[in-house]
């Protein structure tokens, strides 16, 4: 009772880093990453706990991994077209 504790508040955590950070999308990401790392491990420790199959665990991992490929290129195409990752830099009617 007390890991399922810790880890909810870890994941609060992560979100309240998440909603703190919202000027460079830098930081968001990696608050994402946070958030996604600490879901894994729940998840894991949950199918650990009721002695059922890892393979979700794995599927989990692997398309956490895709999704932190994708930030990375859009981080990466956003300061190479903008020259920051501030969003105050961004002009939406352009």
């Amino acid at each position: 009772m007390m890991m399922h504790m810790i880890f909810i508040f870890i994941f609060f955590s992560g979100v309240l880093n998440f909603c703190l950070k919202r000027k460079h999308l830098l930081l968001m990401l990696l608050s994402l990453e946070f958030i996604v790392l600490v879901l894994f491990f729940m998840i894991y420790f949950f199918l650990l706990k009721f002695t059922f199959e890892c393979y979700f665990s794995m599927v989990f991992i692997s398309l956490s991994v895709c999704e932190s490929v994708l930030g990375l290129t859009l981080l990466v195409s956003l300061i190479r077209s903008h020259g920051s990752d501030y969003f105050y830099t961004f002009n939406i009617l352009w």
